[in-house]
This record gives C-alpha cells, structure tokens and sequence, in this order.
C-alpha cells in the first residue's frame, strides 16, 4: 500500500530483456535501506526487489505489467517515480494507492501558468471502464506515474491536474510532455462503489 507521495525521480542504470520479463536496475539515494523481497513503486507500479548491489537494486516486471504501464518503454537514463510502502503509523499525505496500475495516459497538453503546470492527460473510456470504476471525478484523487494528485476539469475521457514546483521538479513531471504516456491508477473507493452498482 502507498500514499502517492514520491520519495525520490531515480535513474534507470539498465534495461534487460528476459523472455517475456523486464529486469530494470535502479540506482537511488537509499539503495541501502532496501531489501531483497520489499516492495517499491516505480512510476506508480508496484515491484519486488530482486537483487541487490551496494549502489544499485533489480527489479522485474513481467508482460502483464508492461502491457498495462509505461515500464516497458524504460532506458537508461529514465527517470521515474519512486516510493516505498506506507508505513501504518503515519500520516496518509495522499491517498490510498495500491500501486496496481488500471491503464496508461497520454499528455496532450502542458501549459506553464506563472510557476505552477496545468498537465491535461487523456485515457481510454468506454462504458464497460466506466463500470469498473476507470473514471474522474472533480476535485477527485488519480495517481499519476505514482503521483498522487487532485483532479480538475475531469471530462469523460480526460482530466488535468495542477502540478507546483516541488513535484515537478523532484518527480519525473519534468520530463512529461505532450505525447508522453503516463501510468494511471484511478481511485480504489470509486471502483469498489462502482462494482457495488451492478449489484443494484
């Protein structure tokens, strides 16, 4: 479980290929607080460490996760969005993200208003989405690439979000651009209220 609070835009150091699997090693500032087995989201998904080095740490994710998120378009030299798992006895920042990606976006617009960016991200919607709660709602929680952010102007099939220095410049909204695709996690309380509705 994560909170959409990004500890820390990380460099990929390689990409490898294996069979239908990725393994992506990382390099990040507390590598040496990791260990074999915990759990990390990476740009919103969550993965298992797999090895470890004293600078760097693997993990791999397999051909389900890359269909459904941006991981399989990783290089090195990549930055993405890392957190690790809420701890119980803390405060909750952002939301409840479970760090299971529902599907990628699409930037299709960026503006720059005096400090601040307006990111507009447009996803696949249809109504058998709908139903599994794949949607916006205004003033809402969405995660993007791990980020937890609130929603403005949500539309059906896009929404913008209002990004202020910090986060863009410690998380990796300082490479999205138009045309960059993003992971999407929308919010777990509207899917299990939505799956409640077919039972109506």
């Amino acid at each position: 479980m994560f909170s959409g609070i990004v500890e820390e835009a990380a460099k990929v150091i390689s990409v490898e290929q294996d069979k239908g699997n990725v393994h992506i090693t990382m390099e990040c500032s507390f590598v040496d607080e990791l260990k074999i087995d915990q759990s990390v989201a990476h740009n919103g998904v969550c993965l298992t460490v797999v090895k470890k080095t004293d600078k760097t740490y693997t993990v791999t994710a397999i051909q389900e996760t890359l269909e459904r998120s941006n991981l399989g378009g990783l290089r090195p030299g990549s930055l993405v969005n890392l957190e690790r798992s809420m701890l119980m006895n803390g405060r909750l920042d952002g939301h409840i993200v479970q760090g299971h990606v529902d599907q990628t976006a699409v930037c299709t617009r960026v503006v720059e208003e005096e400090g601040s960016w307006r990111y507009t991200f447009q996803y696949k919607s249809d109504k058998e989405l709908a139903r599994k709660g794949y949607v916006t709602v205004e003033k809402g929680s969405v995660c993007v690439n791990g980020v937890s952010l609130t929603v403005c102007n949500s539309q059906q099939d896009s929404f913008e979000v209002a990004i202020i220095p910090y986060t863009h410049e410690h998380t990796n909204f300082c490479q999205i651009e138009e045309g960059t695709v993003v992971n999407i996690e929308f919010d777990i309380v509207g899917k299990y209220i939505s799956k409640m509705m077919l039972f109506k």
